[in-house]
Order: C-alpha cells, then structure tokens, then sequence
C-alpha cells in the first residue's frame, strides 16, 4: 500500500517538473526573460531525468527531455534557415565522476583517444556561411534543424570576417555574447528609460541579436567566438583541434581557451583550470566542453536524435564560501532607488574576490533574515553577480543588528517612500544628485519639455563638466559653454540654446510631465493642466480638490500632494520661473466635453491624420484612447491597413468609424 502511494507521489513530482520546467523554457528561450538560474533549470532537468530512468513507462512525446528546444523561433518577421548540417546541442553533466565515466566510455569504444577541453560560452549559438570565402548568410541554432536569418544584425559584429583569407566554401558554428561591461551599460540605460532590464548578458544577446533594426544591434557591441566547422567542401580536417587553427588563420576568433588532453587528470586539470579564470574574464561562461578531437573517431562514435555521443558540458556547480556582513550600506540609483548593499569581509569566489553585494530590497533581507555581523554564504549567481544565499544562524552570538531600511534618502534628506504592491523603496527628491541623470534626461524628453538636442549622451557630459547640477541649470547654459564640448560646434551649440529657449513656452502640461511625478503621465498631466491653470494654484491643490477631477485617484492625487509640498520641488519651481520657463497651460477649460465617457481605439493609417494629432483631439473633447479593444470601447478609427484590432471590432459589434465620420463628429 504504501509503494503504491509513494509511486503516486512521485508521479504527481513528475508531472508538475514536467509542467515547471516547459514554462522556464519558454521564458528562457522564447521571451528572453528568464525567472531562475541556469543552475537552478538544470537541477530541475536532472530531476526529471532520474524519475524517468526509473520509471520509462511514463516518458511521452511531450516531455522535456524528448522535446528539442526551439531558441528562439518566435518572431516572423525573420526567414527561417534549414541548417545544412543540424546544429546540435550537447549533453550536461554535473559531476566529475560524470566526466570520468565519459572518458571512461570513449577510451572502450575507440583506441588511443584525445580530447580538446574548450571553455563553454554562454551565448546564443549562431551558423556563418561562407561562398568563395565571403560572407553569405548568418541564422540563429533555433531547434538545431531550422533557425532564423538574421544576417543583417551578424554585420553589424566586427569580429566576424567579411571576407576570409582563402576563397573557400565553409560552414562554421559560433556564440555570440555580450561582453559583461557592456551588458552592465545597457541595463544601466534601461533602468534610466524606465524599460525592463535583462537578466544576463546571454538574454541581452539572444534579444539584441533578433532586433528588427540592425543599428539596434550594432550599438549593443555583441561578440563572438567560433567553435566548429559544420561543413568544408574545399578543406579536410583530421581533428577538431587542427580545424580551429585553420579557422583562426583565416580570421575568426576561435574559442578563448583550448587545451588537448590524453588522459582523464588532464582533461580534469584543464576544466579546473578554466574554472579558476571565469572571475577575471570579460564574458561569461558556464562550465567547459570536453569533446573527442580525431574527427574518424567521433564518426565511429556516432550521434543520437539530439546530442553527439563524443562530447560532454560539464556544468560548474555555484561556488559557495562564508564570510560576515561587517555593514549594510544604502545606495541610491538613478531612478531613485534605495538600494541595500551588504559590506562584506573580502572573500573569493569563483575566481574574484568579493567585498560587496546587493540585498535588493528589504523584503529580501527579511525574508532571509540578513542582520549585521551575521555569518553568511556567497555565491555567483550564474557566476556573475554575487548573492547572499544563506545565512548560518548557528553562528549568531546575539550581538548581531536587525537592519531597518531608511525612510529619508542618505544622499539629498528627501522622504523615501514605498509604494503599495512596489518592493523598493524610493527617494521623492526632484533636486536629489544621485537622480540629476535620469531627472534632466525625462525633463528634456519627447513626452516633457521636447528639448531637440539635448539627448543622454550630451547629458552625461554637461554633468562630467560640472555644468549641470541642477534641472534649473538647462537654462542657464550659454552657447559658448555648448559649443567648447566634444563634437559640438557652434552651430550645434547655437541650435541647442534655441530649442532650451523654445521649451520655455511649452505649456503647463508639458512642465508637469516634466518633472516625472509618480503616477503622472503625460495624458493626466493634461487633465491636471485643464483644471488648474498655472502653477500656483497646482501648489496649492488639495487632495480633495485633486480627486474631484475624471480620472484623478488617490494614489495619483496623494502623489501630486506629496511632490508640490516638498521644499526642493518648491526651490526648482521658483529657479524655473526666474529662469523665463511658462507656469501657465493653454488648455481651454470651456472645450465642451461631447466624448466624456467614450473610449477610442486607433488602428490603421488614417489620411490625413496622425494617431498623436488624432488622439489629441479625442483627449480635448474628454474622451480616451485606449491601445486595445473591448466591449468597453466605445469606437474604434481605422485608417488603411487595419489590422486585428479592426477584426476584434467587427467580431465583437464595436461601432467603426473611418477619418470622414469622426471629422462630421468634430465639426
């Protein structure tokens, strides 16, 4: 009785790993936003896999360890490439022993075998196909037989040749990566935009790689190493390792770390030795690849449906090691972020001593219970970002300190607040230095004062020059100040101060959205602007003078209090005013309001038009417009080449009007 409940226990674990770990890989192949570790995702894989080795009777079609992976074959907008020869993938291992007994095996099966150890990138898995030694066509692996052409953005990676030394015909495989630094970069940029951040630089990659503009892709700085001849039509090769030397001879960067190895201590010595350079390398890797060189063997070998039976990715295992939290410091990022930071007692891990890390909120350090003066484990979280991921209460001696997250920002004095159903903590300062980047980028933006010109990139240089400090010094900048900066002449100066001068008579809705209020986007702005007609009286609103009006919470009411009550708020206003900037809107508030109540869906491209321009008119007469169509929507405008929000309409008997019949409406 009791083998029959534990075998139905161990089938239900069963079908839920199958269930969890579909649902990984498809964020993790197909959304490029993974939610666990690649460690994590494989403890899962080898849990499925000793289920099934005791019970194969229940292994279907549908199970992960059947199914081959599609990476990446999501998006249409790029041809699909059938691989020539199949890009496969290679089996996993976890354990030396694991290595041993594939050497082991090898050393049965063929006489006197050698091995190349490489280290194994973790990138996105791309082929390059050459014709006469000129670069033809690149795709992505895709689910090994079938992949994605993506040539276009390929060009945009320096380090992979136009043309090759000989005029060969060739076929090669590589990964392409996104060096660390640079991936750190473009999180750091994302964050500032208020755009979701990657997970890991193999994420960055595979969706930097698939950007349907390749000016995109080219300024993500992508890289690549080669790691395989698929097919040679005018060269012979006797060994895998022979073959990446001719390819670096023509003029591809082949894998950083080669190593041929006879015995099993030296293919053991060669994975130890990649695992103590991965911390001082510029990109990431996650375990080594131990494969047969003589390329006759590797036939005799063979292949299955899925991996060559000649080659092994032993996967490195996290690193862990104790050390004590001496401090927990308090960071404010651009964004205005709190951000705990633990202060370590120095401790190496995976090949790079650490002294810091992040705790990420407060949730985290009391989910964890992480107190000062606590011994604790570290690990790389894969092996790139190190983490708190234990702390051994069994060595607390009572002196420890709970740690409390601050409620005023340690950089300005600003009241830091968390929002309802938000996990960090922020500063509300509009003066805080620690946010004068992000703050004066908003304000410059599209959406807010629309000051053309005056884009991150020259940003970032007027602070270095000491030259902004402050939202208000936009308008005390002299062209002369301009012209004397890096790739900046006179005229370019001189077309900046007169888009600055320009915003200056921006309305009181442009101002407002401006400041980037929490909540306050720029359609609320315009209804804010609508009720209170200049500054002084926005100042002075109260919350239920704020929530009187349509579409006015009270969380959004609370957070315009809240900011207009602040003494830095107030001193920027009164710089801005001084500095000539417009304090009054423009927006009528006697426009009759025919459409209140009405929500507007746009599709197509309407005559004569804009979406903007016709959204804008729907806003003044009161109605909304919303990107998506329900049963509540009121119209939906379409213009030529309608798409599916035009069928959704139809099929759910949503009025449909063209440009005409909403001009008879504005008449």
């Amino acid at each position: 009785m009791s083998n029959l409940k534990d075998t139905k226990d161990v089938k239900k674990r069963y079908d839920e790993l199958k269930k969890e770990i579909a649902y990984h890989a498809n964020k993790y192949y197909n959304e490029d936003a993974p939610e666990i570790s690649d460690f994590e995702y494989d403890m899962l894989m080898v849990e499925l896999r000793n289920i099934e080795k005791d019970h194969p009777e229940w292994i279907t079609a549908d199970s992960p360890t059947q199914v081959i992976v599609a990476s990446g074959i999501h998006d249409s907008h790029f041809a699909e490439v059938r691989h020539e020869i199949p890009l496969q993938s290679l089996q996993d291992v976890f354990s030396t022993e694991d290595v041993i007994s594939f050497v082991n095996r090898i050393e049965k099966e063929v006489p006197n075998p050698s091995y190349v150890v490489e280290a194994k990138i973790d990138g996105l898995s791309v082929s390059l196909e050459y014709e006469k030694g000129v670069f033809k066509r690149g795709s992505t692996r895709g689910d090994g037989l079938v992949g994605e052409d993506v040539t276009l953005n390929l060009n945009t990676i320096k380090s992979i040749p136009k043309k090759l030394k000989d005029e060969i015909d060739i076929i090669v495989r590589g990964e392409v990566y996104l060096p660390r630094a640079f991936f750190e970069k473009i999180n750091e940029e994302r964050e500032i935009m208020g755009e979701k951040l990657f997970a890991n630089p193999r994420n960055a990659a595979a969706g930097s790689l698939r950007q349907l503009d390749p000016e995109i892709t080219k300024k993500r700085n992508l890289d690549i190493f080669i790691f395989n001849v698929q097919k040679s039509s005018d060269v012979k090769f006797t060994s895998h390792y022979e073959s990446l030397k001719f390819l670096e001879e023509q003029g591809f960067v082949i894998s950083p770390f080669l190593k041929r190895c006879k015995t099993t201590d030296e293919v053991m010595n060669a994975i130890h030795e990649i695992s103590e350079q991965r911390g001082d390398l510029a990109f990431d890797i996650d375990g080594a690849v131990v494969k047969v060189d003589s390329l006759t063997q590797r036939e005799e070998i063979g292949v299955t449906t899925k991996v060559p039976k000649w080659a092994v990715a032993y996967k490195y295992p996290p690193e862990k090691k104790e050390t004590i939290v001496k401090n927990i410091d308090i960071q404010v990022g651009r964004t205005g972020a709190l951000t705990p930071v633990a202060i370590l007692e120095p401790v190496r891990v995976a090949g790079s001593v650490i002294s810091k890390t992040t705790l990420h909120n407060e949730d985290f350090i009391k989910e964890k219970d992480i107190r000062i003066g606590d011994h604790v484990l570290i690990q790389k979280a894969g092996d790139v970002i190190p983490e708190v991921s234990e702390v051994l209460k069994d060595k607390r001696t009572g002196e420890e300190q709970i740690f409390e997250m601050p409620r005023v920002c340690p950089v300005c004095g600003s009241e830091a607040v968390r929002e309802e159903g938000e996990a960090v903590i922020r500063c509300t300062g509009i003066e805080c230095p620690a946010m004068l980047f992000r703050n004066i980028v908003h304000f410059a933006s599209k959406d807010a004062m629309d000051i053309d010109g005056l884009g991150p990139a020259i940003i970032e240089t007027l602070i270095e020059k000491n030259l902004l400090n402050n939202i208000a010094d936009i308008y005390d900048l002299k062209a002369e100040d301009i012209a004397s900066l890096d790739r900046m002449g006179e005229k370019s100066a001189s077309n900046l101060i007169n888009a600055i001068n320009k915003s200056k008579e921006n309305s009181l809705d442009k101002l407002i959205s401006a400041f980037g209020i929490r909540h306050i986007g720029s359609k609320s702005a315009k209804i804010i602007a609508k009720k209170y007609q200049n500054m002084d009286d926005l100042m002075h609103a109260s919350m239920e003078g704020l929530c009187s009006i349509n579409e006015i919470g009270e969380i959004m009411a609370e957070s315009l209090v809240k900011f207009f009550a602040s003494v830095q708020t107030e001193d920027l206003i009164h710089r801005l005013e001084a500095a000539g900037v417009n304090m009054e809107s423009d927006i009528s508030q006697n426009i009759d309001n025919r459409f209140e109540g009405m929500t507007f869906v746009l599709t197509g491209t309407l005559p004569t038009l804009t979406r903007s321009e016709a959204s804008a008119i729907i806003e003044n007469y009161g109605g909304k417009v919303s990107g998506s169509v329900s049963k509540k929507t009121t119209y939906v405008l379409a213009g030529e080449e309608a798409g599916s929000k035009l069928d959704k309409a139809q099929s759910l008997g949503v009025t449909v009007i063209d440009e005409n019949e909403f001009q008879h409406m504005i008449a």
